[in-house]
Parts: structure tokens; sequence; C-alpha cells
């Protein structure tokens, strides 16, 4: 067969190799000819702009400059990207509600809304105001682009020659910025975005409109916002009519209302009122002469004005009336709130005095704290050191690492999933990718085994990492979610708390616990009535009950391990001598956050310590050695009695044993004396003493009351706000609404004063 195949032609019969590589050769051949030729007609052609000399010198300096440009312009992309996603035009609205809020008790403890911020045009601010704003805040607001280069050197400067910062180099449009959009955290990442904006808003706003939104939006202290709400708190009297002395005073409260506030310090604020009308003369808007008469007549303060507003409490109360008046057309509001004033005080003081004591130190100057009751009743809000300062809520809106105070929630979780309190674990858990995790001060954990309560009580990163893993980081989520926290992710190290999450919301998941498993969304707001006295909402009428998210048996395991957390593990310095506490520490990496999360039978709490920058503290820093001390500091002075409630699943303390005691003996002698009913109605409540005919009296005399709030025209329209009252006149809202509330609490009403519930 292979004879056949030769003789027939072999390969050649079916393939010319021959011609074919000839073919080859001959194309490739002409192909590298083309190339050369088209190479050499090329560097002929670019040969007559071949640059020698000094013009190829310009020439490299050009293509460099155009190569670091485009450089450049990536770079101020980057940098100006965040500053953008930060620009919200919604903020420059001023809303349409205006909100009149009261305490409890019907007494007025703050407005915030439209009638705060706008209600003078430009046109009608007085001139004078206007020129010792810009004079002291920005002298050439009208000639710069946001940014003042000339005005910014001559502060570095000046605070040079004084070896301390005497001026500012920031222009009123970056206080704008600064105000609208970003925290007072001193950063130059916030620097920078400042700028961006700065020139954001002069590219798409004019001069006036720049002006007016710094007019009506920069905070000046006592919970007011604007000139016009400044001017009506400290003289009683509309931004119109101001004179050129109290001008002054409002243009020096821009920089530091808490600092130069009449109310808060009175020399202080002459002394910046001084610098301000100085200020006028050397920018040539009037001469020494002319200012003279403000110096020897300054601006006096209206009387009965108050320092102290809750502030914190009502920037976020405010925007839960937001949200349930929403779509019901009415925005002239009057809210009754959960707020305690004395213990937002306290929240306060106990915050500050560690800020002061260890912040320097330490490397802390910031911190937030919420206080409610354990049906998720807010009675306080503390959202940062000072709200002159900064009016960011770190409470509300800054999302930190909880570090170990998260582990309730994996714990949790673990419970409801057949772990006992005494289950014994093993202290090491299993890698997660490349991450494995690690307990406090290092290592992977000893391998022992120990029951589940004392590995919280340790906070053990390992077991609560391996409590994840067995039971599922889904059902953690799910956990949460529950307990009203958003946003957790599933991540290798989410049981040790590496996600974002504000106090506002971890006070709350900790109060579902306190109150025995069921939920306590956090809630400020009692009612809501409209201006014609119409109820709008009502907490009691309109909310459903709390669900029960976490069963009882699984509540009371969880608080009974958070006991000995307190007791015998990383929550030591939070004990209280008068009742039982239950609480979990947190410190997360750096450390950069610092948490004590605890509750009593009536009080939960959340502190968190750390900076605005995320800068980290001391090393050392932890939350039990920092937050535990301002959580019992301030739950020393909160709790005014000792009835308190016994915390679900543990046994009362022995001053609450002999507090209902002492109770139990008072409402044994009254009943002996007739003073209380010793049988219970079908409600369980006791009896009434009172008749039927009587409290119906009683409650003609209240509604009487009401009307005659009013004066002798509308009942629901207050006197003017300037005319002299006597508080002893018993015509006067005040005496009216002491008496209403005296009447009602005979007729056997529960809940607000007459006077409360006539608005």
């Amino acid at each position: 067969m292979n004879d056949w195949f030769f003789r027939q032609g072999g390969r050649d019969r079916f393939i010319n190799w021959l011609a074919l590589d000839s073919k080859l050769n001959s194309t490739l051949g002409e192909a590298w000819s083309r190339i050369k030729d088209y190479w050499n007609a090329g560097s002929s052609y670019f040969a007559r702009f071949q640059l020698v000399g000094w013009r190829r010198l310009l020439n490299e300096f050009a293509s460099e400059g155009l190569t670091m440009m485009f450089g450049g312009l990536v770079v101020l992309y980057g940098l100006a990207l965040p500053a953008f996603q930060e620009f919200d035009e919604s903020k420059f609205l001023t809303g349409k509600f205006a909100v009149t809020f009261l305490d409890v008790n019907g007494n007025e403890i703050g407005k915030r809304g439209i009638l705060h911020n706008d209600a003078v045009p430009l046109d009608q601010i007085p001139d004078v105001l206007i020129k010792a704003t810009l004079s002291t805040e920005d002298r050439r607001f009208f000639e710069h682009y946001g940014i003042d280069v000339l005005g910014t050197m001559r502060a570095l400067l000046t605070n040079v020659q004084a070896n301390e910062v005497v001026q500012g180099g920031s222009t009123l449009t970056q206080q704008l910025a600064k105000n609208l959009f970003l925290s007072s955290e001193r950063s130059l990442q916030r620097k920078i975005k400042e700028l961006f904006l700065a020139f954001l808003l002069e590219s798409r706003y004019t001069k006036r409109q720049i002006l007016k939104l710094y007019f009506d939006r920069a905070y000046m202290g006592g919970g007011t916002f604007g000139v016009e709400a400044a001017s009506q708190y400290y003289f009683g009297k509309s931004v119109r009519d101001i004179t050129m002395a109290e001008a002054a005073m409002l243009a020096g409260l821009f920089k530091a209302p808490s600092k130069y506030s009449p109310l808060v310090d009175l020399a202080a604020s002459r002394a910046r009122t001084n610098q301000v009308l100085d200020n006028l003369v050397e920018a040539g808007y009037y001469t020494a002469g002319q200012v003279h008469a403000a110096r020897m007549s300054p601006a006096r303060v209206a009387e009965n004005r108050t320092s102290t507003s809750p502030d914190w409490f009502l920037d976020w109360a405010y925007e839960e009336v937001q949200r349930l008046a929403e779509g019901k057309d009415q925005y002239v509001l009057t809210a009754r709130t959960t707020v305690d004033l004395t213990l937002q005080r306290q929240a306060e003081e106990a915050l500050n005095a560690t800020l002061k004591r260890n912040g320097r130190s330490d490397h802390f100057n910031s911190g937030a704290i919420v206080v409610m009751e354990t049906d998720g009743k807010v009675r306080a809000i503390v959202g940062g050191p000072d709200y002159g300062e900064s009016q960011f809520n770190r409470a509300t809106r800054a999302k930190r690492q909880p570090g170990s105070s998260f582990k309730v929630y994996v714990y949790a979780a673990a419970l409801e999933n057949g772990y006992k309190p005494d289950t014994m674990v093993r202290d090491a858990s299993r890698s997660c990718g490349n991450w494995s995790p690690s307990n406090y001060g290092g290592g992977g954990g000893s391998g022992g085994r120990l029951p589940l309560w004392q590995a919280l009580a340790k906070s053990l990163n390992t077991v609560a990492t391996e409590l994840s893993f067995a039971v599922g980081r889904e059902k953690v989520i799910e956990m949460t979610k529950r307990l009203g926290i958003e946003g957790v992710k599933k991540t290798c190290s989410m049981a040790l708390g590496d996600g974002g999450i504000t106090v506002l919301e971890h006070t709350g998941g900790f109060a579902t616990f306190a109150n025995g498993g069921k939920r306590a969304k956090p809630y400020g707001i009692l009612d809501i009535t409209t201006s014609k006295g119409d109820l709008l909402y009502s907490r009691e009428r309109d909310e459903p009950p709390a669900e029960q998210v976490v069963s009882r048996p699984v509540a009371e395991g969880m608080n009974t391990m958070l006991y000995r957390v307190v007791n015998e593990g990383t929550g030591g310095m939070a004990n209280l001598d008068f009742t039982n506490v239950a609480g979990k520490t947190g410190t997360s990496t750096g450390p950069k956050d610092a948490w004590f999360m605890g509750f009593t039978g009536k009080y939960v709490a959340g502190v968190w310590i750390g900076n605005d920058d995320n800068h980290a503290m001391r090393m050392g820093v932890t939350g039990g050695h920092q937050a535990a001390p301002v959580w019992h500091d301030l739950m020393t002075v909160a709790h005014a009695d000792m009835n308190i409630p016994t915390i679900p699943g543990l046994q009362p303390h022995p001053r609450q044993i002999e507090e209902q005691q002492r109770l139990a003996a008072i409402k044994a002698a009254q009943v002996a004396a007739g003073l209380e009913p010793a049988t219970k109605d079908e409600t369980g409540k006791p009896e009434a003493i009172m008749s039927e005919k009587t409290r119906a009296v009683l409650k003609s005399l209240t509604t009487a009351l009401r009307k005659a709030e009013g004066g002798p025209g509308d009942p629901a329209t207050p006197p003017p706000s300037n005319a002299p009252q006597d508080p002893k006149d018993p015509k006067t809202p005040e005496r009216a609404d002491r008496r209403a509330t005296l009447f009602d609490s005979y007729s056997g009403e529960p809940g607000a004063s007459g006077a409360q519930r006539a608005q």
C-alpha cells in the first residue's frame, strides 16, 4: 500500500509544499519591506518637527506640566467626591413645621421649625447687623469666591505673631457649609470637604442668598437658630428693631454662642461686643464717634430667659414630630415630650465631667449618652460635649463600632438556639478565611472550657465569634433587626462589633432585655396637638402594644449573664450599692470607641466615649474604665428614690426589699385610715374614693379654668408674649395650668394636665 501511495505522487498530490513555502516567503518579505518604507516615511515627516536647544527644553516642561495637571485633576476629583456626596439641597429647606415643645407637665421647653429660621427677609435685617457680621466674620465676603486666600494668610500671620489662635481663616461661606453639612471635628478631611462645599455653594447661589442662609441657619445659643430667633430670645423683640449695641452682641455670638452668650457669661459677652464695635470702625463702616453711644449703653438681655435647653433632645424630637405629622396637613403644632430636664442636665454634667477629668490624658474629646425607661421612653439625650460648638448629634446620628457590647445580641441568639447560661463552651474559635479571633491582650484563647456566662463576663472574643458561627450569623442579624438595629452586615468579625451602630439604637436594643423581651422602640413624643387644640397624635391612642420579640426565658437568661458581667466581669465600675445592675462593656480596635450599655429596673442608659475624627485613644482605654464610671455617676443621681422595679430574671436587691416593705406599711396605714381603698376594680386599679357627682363638678371647674386661660376672647388665644404677667394672678396661663392640674388630679383623670389637653 505504501508503494502505491508514492507511485501516485505521495504528499504532493494533495498539497504543493514547495509552492506554499515560496508564497509565504514572498508575502512576509513584501510586508517587511512595506513596514520599513512606512517607518522611514514617518521618520522623515516627524524629523521636520524635531526640537533642539531651548525649544526642546520648553517642550519637555510643557509635557510634564500637562502630565502633572492631569494627575492633579484626578487627585482633585478624588478629594472633591466626598464633599459632593455630603451636598444635599434638601438641607436648605427650612421645613414646613413650626413646633412648640412641652415637658411632661405642660411647660414650654423650646421650639423648632420655620418660625425660628427665616421669618425676616434679608432686606428687613438691619444694615448695622449685616455690617457687624461682615466686619467680624468675613470682610471680603463680596470679593472672594468662597475661599479668601488673602484673609487666610492675614489670619495665619496674626495668629503666629500672637502665638495663639486669635483670628479664624474661614469665610462666611465656609462656615455656612460646615453648619449645613458637616460636624465640627477638627481634621484635615473635614476642612477639605468644607473648601469644596464652599465652592459649590458659591457656584449655585448668589451672595445675597448665601448671606440670608447664614443669618437663618447659624446657631445662636439657647436652642435658637437664626438672628430672628436669637433676637426674640435675648431681647424679646424682632431683629428688625434691634439697636447697634444689640446688633454687635448678636454678631459676636456667631463665633462661639456657648462662650459669648450673655446668659452664660455676661462679662465675656460685653467684651466680645466691644470687639465687634472695634471691627465696625476698622472696616470703615462707622466712625469711633458713631459707635461710642453703643459702648456707653450696652445691650440689655430680656428677663425671664434661661440658658438651659434640652437641645440635643429637641433636635431629635423635632424629627420625630415631622415623621408623625407628615401627610396630615397640619404644620403649627405643640408636642408634649418625654424629656426629664433634671436627668438631661445630670447626663450632660456626667459626660463633661469625665471629658474634663480624663479627656486630655486619655486622648478623647467627645461622647454621647442616651437614657430611657425600659419601655423605650427617652428621658435624656446628650449628643456631644457642647451644643454651641457643634450641633451634630452623636447619640442619634453617629454610627460607631460597639465593640464587645454587641456580644449581647450574639449571646441572645445562642440562648434562643438551645444554649443556657451554664452551658460549657471552649475558649477557642475556628478561623474565617485569613482572619482568626484573639482575646483582649492577644492570644487565640486557652482552649479551656468554661460556662457561657463566664465567657461573657470575661468578654472573650473567641467564644463570641465561635457562637456566631455555630448559631449562624444570619440569626444574629435577624435578632438585631427584631430589636430595632439596622445595617448590621455579615462579616467574619461581626460578633465583635465591627459595624456601625448609634447610641440610641443600642440603648433601645438593651431595653428589650430590661423589660422582659418586649420591643422597646425609642420614643420621645407623648402627644401632638394642632394650633386649634385638636389632638393630632397620641401615643396611647395611636401606637399598638409593644410586641414580644424575645421570649421571656431568653430575656431573663440574658439578664442573669449581664448581671454577672457587672458583678464578676469587666463592668465592675458600673455597679451600684442600692440596686441591681446588668450591662456590658465595649471597646473597639484602636481603641477608638469605649462603651458601657447597662440598665437597672427603672432606667436603661448607653454611654459612648471617643473622638469625632475617629483617632485612637490612649492604649489601655476600655469601656469598663472610662464609659462605665460615667454610667455609674449618672445612675447614682438619676434614681431619686429606692422604689425601683426588679430586673426580670433577678432577685430583688436588699434595698428594694426594704423599700417595698416600707411602701406596703404606708399603704396599710392609709387603708386603715380610710385614705385609700382596700379593694380594686375589674381592671386591677384601686376603686375610686370620689363619687361620680364630685368628679363631674371638678371637671366643670377644670373646663372653666381652661377657658379663662385665654381671657374674655378666644380661649385658644394666648396673651401677647411681651405682656407683663403676674405669676400670682389666677388668670395667667401658669396659674391656670397649676390649678387645672390640681383639679385633674382630684377628678381622677390620668395623664396630662388640663392645660395640656386644652391644647
